[in-house]
């Protein structure tokens, strides 16, 4: 189906005039968007998004995935800051960077 010029120009123009994430926004923004690019990093958020907190077992358990994936994906999360990890003797605790968190939606809410 062919576009109409004036349909196409109003599907280009913008209402108003946006102005561009600064460069350190929009590397955290990337880097935070990332984290969540893989369907295991999104379950994996949303298991402890529905938690106080998480030992990588009970994740491992949670998911369909080897344990050394689901690790590697928590170690993503990590690096990207959207997660934290605590030691708690032989265990590592998972839970929600909730600083990181709240970036996330702020820069989802600006787009």
């Amino acid at each position: 189906m062919a576009r109409t010029k004036a349909a196409s120009q109003a599907c280009c123009t913008p209402s108003e005039k946006l102005a561009l994430p600064d460069v350190a926004g929009a590397e955290e923004l990337a880097k935070l968007a990332w984290a969540l690019a893989h369907p295991a990093r999104v379950r994996i958020v949303r298991l402890l998004l529905s938690r106080t907190s998480c030992v990588c077992g009970e994740i491992v358990a949670e998911m369909p995935l080897a344990q050394s994936t689901v690790s590697q994906h928590l170690k993503i999360l990590k690096e990207t800051g959207l997660v934290q990890g605590e030691i708690d003797g032989p265990r590592v605790c998972y839970c929600i960077n909730q600083d990181a968190m709240t970036k996330l939606k702020e820069f989802i809410a600006e787009m």
